[in-house]
């Protein structure tokens, strides 16, 4: 009879976590992160509503590895290259110049925390909380998975204060995560002792340097494919071992899967191999968990103690203030609405606000009614403060940003690329080195050349070549070739295309996301197709009716089928790219964000829907 209840319960979430994102769509009720949806849900059939779902093993097992997941994902969503100051700062509409987006984001988050400190003494006066010290973590933590999603909405990802926005999550994310394990290993009595989360460490620094090292071997890209997926094995691998660890030294498992996905970000994997984990993650084991953490909340129990249901008001203002007062300081440089617009997004916690609450019960350092009103206010936060965002934030008329293309070395390809690419949507550079002075009376004519003294990275550091969107690297010399695209794509360019002849680099070239591309090749391919298809070749070569391709960012289009697509002129849909599909489209056919979309028609209206669909494309 366990076991039939036990399937039940099993089944029963399982569904839920299904339907869930299903009737947010149906709905259009946008708002709302899934994952706070599937915590209400969780209200729903659990301890609050029907409770028809009972925590058992089953359940509690893949909650649990669905936590995991989730930290484990949360350390492989920073991306450090946001630590990077290489960007060129750029005048504000103030007149004065942007701030160094890591030293400000860094006081931000300090400020936050100092007046977190300050907040959770008076909380503990209040006699809500015995611990200052865990309730300053649970007010100064931020949720990077509500704040990168609405930057992203917002077109904000790539902009002065998107950027300092996002710093101050990462921070806030890194920081509260180590010293929530640090708070673990001096008050919990069965745990170890604080310095033996050096070990874990250590040895995390110990197997970064062993996965750069062995991460490119040509055999292991080889079983990497099939039946074998080398590389997601040595994921789970990772995890494994460093929660096992984590525990052995007295410290949280979660901390040990953190690390697990701050050393798989550092080592940069590729996007495939990111599609997987987010796939298998947010499709199976994290639903099931935040399912269970709304069955497991009894809503009324809080709402029936006058003590909790004060403390969640008094919780929402501390947790406001904590941002808003630090963050004012951007006032020197943004108007007063986007810094209180920017404090409402911060305000938003959910992972570790649920880590820290579940990490003090367990500890006994509160009671389950405090656990279950903090992990309340943190759903309540991840609904409203994102909603107020959008609606505080200054929704000036976006400057339509153009793509810069960096054209390193001048040659017979380049230089009409480079005239024909003159246009709204590319803003082209060409560098190459210095020429004789006839030379360069000749290109001075005709082209704006930017000379560099070598073809080496050092003679770029001083010019705009790192800030571009796309390195086209084309110079004479397929060594150089080589090395300048690793450079770029370790100075984090987004895409690099080299020029490569010979298929010797080309593995090692590709294993770094370096796209390719062979005169030779390019001849031979556009000869055969000439010779079999000439009108194919035709659609390809004529400006007015070529081929396009546009790739969906403007989530306005999400789930739009074709037929009720609202731009009308002369394009045709030709096909669609999603991941490794390939779909024929027709009038039921939907779109979905992130679809290369392979048009033809006139160039004017091509670009049109460039602008319109590509707006977040440098998100």
């Amino acid at each position: 009879m366990e076991h039939g209840a036990s399937v039940a319960s099993l089944v029963i979430v399982i569904i839920a976590a299904f339907l869930t994102p299903i009737l947010l769509h149906r709905l259009k009720i946008n708002f709302i992160p899934v994952v706070v949806a599937e915590i209400l849900i969780g209200l729903i059939i659990g301890k609050s509503g029907f409770n028809i779902v009972h925590e058992d093993m089953w359940l509690e097992t893949l909650s649990t590895l669905g936590f995991i997941f989730l930290m484990f994902l949360s350390g492989l969503e920073i991306d450090f290259t946001a630590f990077s100051s290489s960007k060129k700062r750029e005048t504000l509409p103030s007149g004065k110049l942007e701030p160094n987006s890591f030293a400000v984001s860094s006081i931000v988050f300090i400020g936050i925390f100092f007046v977190s400190l300050g907040l959770s003494y008076l909380f503990v006066w209040a006699g809500f909380i015995d611990n200052a010290f865990l309730m300053t973590l649970i007010i100064s933590t931020i949720s990077l998975g509500v704040v990168v999603p609405t930057l992203k909405e917002a077109h904000l990802m790539k902009t002065g204060i998107g950027q300092i926005i996002l710093l101050i999550a990462v921070i806030a994310d890194l920081a509260t995560m180590i010293l929530l394990a640090v708070f673990v290993s001096l008050n919990d009595k069965g745990g170890g002792n604080t310095w033996l989360l050096l070990i874990l460490f250590g040895v995390g620094v110990l197997l970064y340097f062993l996965g750069r090292r062995f991460k490119n071997l040509n055999f292991l890209e080889a079983m990497s494919t099939g039946t074998v997926q080398i590389g997601t094995r040595a994921v789970f691998a990772l995890i494994i071992f460093l929660v096992a660890l984590s525990e052995t030294v007295g410290a949280e498992n979660i901390l040990g899967a953190f690390l697990a996905g701050v050393l798989v970000s550092l080592l940069a994997p590729n996007q495939e191999m990111i599609h997987k984990l987010d796939s298998f993650g947010y499709g199976f084991l994290i639903p099931i968990f935040f399912v269970m953490v709304g069955v497991g909340l009894d809503v009324w129990t809080l709402f029936g103690d006058p003590k909790m249901l004060m403390l969640i008001p008094l919780l929402l203002i501390a947790l406001l203030l904590s941002k808003l007062l630090p963050i004012y300081i951007l006032k020197r440089w943004y108007d007063i609405k986007t810094v209180i617009a920017s404090g409402f997004l911060l305000t938003s916690t959910l992972s570790l606000v649920i880590a820290a609450a579940t990490i003090g019960e367990r500890m006994g350092v509160i009671t389950a009614e405090m656990s279950g009103t903090l992990i309340l206010v943190a759903v309540i936060t991840s609904i409203f403060t994102p909603v107020v965002f959008k609606k505080l934030f200054p929704q000036e008329a976006a400057e339509e940003k153009k793509l810069k293309v960096s054209f390193i070395g001048a040659n017979q390809m380049t230089m009409p690329i480079y005239n024909e690419l003159k246009s709204s949507l590319y803003e082209p550079a060409l560098y190459h080195k210095k020429q004789e002075k006839a030379e360069k009376q000749i290109a001075d004519s005709l082209f704006d050349i930017i000379e560099v003294d070598e073809f080496d990275i050092e003679n770029f550091e001083g010019t705009e070549a790192f800030e571009s969107d796309i390195v086209v690297i084309s110079t004479g010399d397929e060594e150089t070739n080589a090395t300048l695209s690793i450079a770029f794509k370790d100075k984090g360019v987004d895409r690099v295309i080299c020029r490569m002849e010979s298929p010797d680099m080309e593995e090692t070239l590709r294993e770094h996301d370096i796209e390719l591309f062979s005169t030779i090749l390019s001849s031979k391919a556009l000869l055969r197709a000439l010779i079999e298809s000439p009108s194919v070749v035709n659609i390809l070569t004529n400006q007015e009716t070529a081929l396009y391709e546009i790739r969906l960012k403007n989530e306005q289009f999400e789930g739009m089928m074709l037929r009720r697509f609202p731009f009308t002129g002369d394009v045709i849909f030709v096909r669609i790219f999603r991941g490794k599909d390939s779909i024929v489209p027709h009038g039921d056919t939907e779109l979905h964000v992130n679809d290369r979309l392979i048009v033809t028609g006139s160039k004017e209206y091509v670009d049109e829907l460039k602008r319109e669909l590509e707006f977040c494309e440098w998100c």
